[in-house]
């Protein structure tokens, strides 16, 4: 964006600037609540599920899902509603209803902390690094995308507004760690549905409806394909604007890449481990799929609703690049005051993006790195000192990776290649590795290994030219689908020629093997029963995928 400015005056200001007063205060409340590193990493695992599961929601709800899903919605149409009922849902039931009791029963404090125990620290230490490295670059996105916002409130030049937004995260990180980044995912998670439920709203009536909108669609460049999410898929018969077969979104995209995220991922993972047991830890993602139904509604019918209303957009022009389709549509629609609230609930959403990944990085950093390796046996307030110093540390390099994310035009096509290099080989070392007693802990580092070389090939290979996909998001699915064959691949090989761990070893770590003094400590209500939570949003899932079929 280098013209545009939205239509901002003094109420939108004080609107803005009172959402950071109270996030910087609710910082400044829960340090007082720290009293050992458990709590600044893990708030104490004393949080309830209906706290820890909108924060798990919203900590996902950062440039990936507000400007990146409106931008695939501009330029790809329904088909984007795929990254949510089949590339998400599954995936989080999976996880809350097959994982978190290895996760929580095994008494980890991050996800790389599981390869440890479950292989060795070769693993655990590769897993730690690449995570580092990924979380960075993903809070990098966030970062830039809430300079954006700060460029069309004030006209600042984009690297100022990096380092302003920098500053708020890191403030309020540092201040009350994982507790302080959970209860404002919270509030965030409200005030980013304050923001785009009128966008849709008001823009579905200026067009004319629903029928108004598939009316207008056809006669533009997505033509029908457009509003359909799977028509068109079949192998050699590709229509769809995605360029996909329905191999490649299933298996690419619903099993690899969507498992390889919710499943691994640490920084939606902690939010469920924060949790006051094992059903609260299980129940964190289930009751985030809630609204994740729901949430293409808001997030991708913007995108459509602007690439019919703004002339240009998408046109090459960097003032109507697809990321900008939701500040345009907020331009174009909203009156001050309430434009104020859209640019807080845009700020918001990538605050939440940002200190998800900049936690996860810090807890990372201290517990898998510099407390086993580098530092080990110092004092509890040692660790919790230097958490606070890793967390300005990783908002410090973000600035650099928002730079990075510049380059791009669609947000979520380079978060995609990063899910398919970091996220889908190591979801098949998991799944292997819980599932199979047998695999070793050579074959858990060379299959990582392997994986993540090989998906990180394919996306060079594909960026020089050398190797030809449909689309950005067809060789994201190809890469993880790719990455996920030949870690598995190397692990059973490697698992045949290598000695296993003892099974002993194995306790709360393998499946068949839960630690029995997980089970619940109370009778549950049928209504917190996770199996149902679990299949009445599969159902859900499932029937929103055959209507917009």
């Amino acid at each position: 964006m280098n013209d545009v400015r939205l239509d901002t005056n003094f109420v939108d200001y004080l609107i803005v600037a009172s959402y950071f007063v109270v996030v910087l205060g609710v910082g400044f409340a829960a340090k007082r609540y720290i009293k050992s590193s458990l709590d600044y990493f893990l708030s104490g695992r004393s949080l309830p599920a209906w706290i820890t599961g909108l924060a798990f929601i919203s900590a996902n709800l950062g440039a990936t899902e507000v400007l990146g899903m409106a931008a695939n919605g501009a330029q790809y149409g329904i088909a984007t509603v795929n990254y949510y009922w089949i590339g998400a849902i599954p995936a989080m039931v999976f996880l809350g209803l097959v994982m978190m009791p290895f996760y929580y029963g095994s008494k980890v404090r991050s996800v790389p902390e599981y390869l440890l125990l479950r292989f060795n620290k070769q693993s655990h230490v590769f897993n730690s690094v690449t995570f580092a490295i990924a979380t960075i670059l993903i809070a990098g996105v966030n970062l830039f995308a809430l300079a954006l916002v700060l460029k069309l409130l004030l006209g600042w030049p984009i690297i100022v507004g990096i380092v302003v937004a920098a500053v708020i995260v890191a403030g309020y990180i540092t201040l009350g760690g994982l507790s302080s980044a959970i209860y404002n995912e919270v509030l965030q998670f409200f005030v980013i549905l304050a923001a785009l439920i009128p966008i849709t709203v008001i823009g579905l009536h200026a067009v004319g409806g629903w029928d108004g909108l598939k009316e207008k669609v056809r006669a533009g460049d997505l033509g029908e394909a457009g509003l359909h999410a799977l028509q068109g898929t079949n192998p050699g018969d590709v229509t769809n604007p995605i360029g996909a077969t329905w191999i490649g979104i299933v298996f690419g995209l619903g099993f690899v890449l969507a498992f390889g995220y919710w499943t691994t991922n640490f920084a939606e993972v902690q939010r469920a481990l924060s949790a006051k047991d094992l059903s609260a830890a299980q129940r964190t993602p289930l009751i985030g799929a809630i609204p994740k139904l729901f949430l293409p509604f808001v997030m991708i019918l913007p995108g459509i609703i602007a690439i019919v209303v703004i002339e240009g957009l998408g046109s090459g022009d960097p003032n109507m690049e697809y990321n900008n389709a939701i500040p345009l549509l907020m331009n174009q629609y909203l009156p001050n005051g309430m434009l104020g609230i859209a640019l807080t609930g845009l700020m918001a959403s990538f605050m939440a993006g940002v200190a998800a990944n900049v936690s996860a990085f810090n807890t990372v950093v201290t517990t898998d790195l510099v407390e086993p390796y580098i530092k080990p046996n110092m004092p509890d307030e040692w660790y919790i000192n230097f958490g606070r110093f890793a967390t300005i540390g990783g908002i410090v390099i973000s600035i650099g990776t928002a730079l990075i994310a510049s380059s791009y035009d669609n947000l979520m096509n380079y978060l995609q290649a990063l899910f398919s290099i970091f996220n889908a080989p190591l979801f098949a070392t998991f799944i292997i590795g819980m599932f199979w007693k047998r695999m070793t802990p050579a074959a858990g580092l060379w299959g990582l290994i392997a994986g993540t070389v090989t998906a990180a090939t394919l996306f060079i290979g594909y960026k020089a030219g050398w190797i030809n996909f449909g689309s950005d998001l067809d060789q994201s699915m190809w890469g993880a689908g790719s990455a996920f064959v030949v870690d598995g691949i190397v692990t059973v090989i490697v698992t045949y020629m290598t000695k296993p761990k003892p099974i002993e070893e194995l306790q709360g770590l393998v499946y068949g093997m839960a630690n029995e003094d997980e089970a619940p400590k109370r009778k549950l209500a049928w209504w917190e029963s996770p199996k149902l939570l679990g299949f009445g949003v599969l159902a859900g899932a499932t029937a929103l995928t055959i209507v917009f079929w």
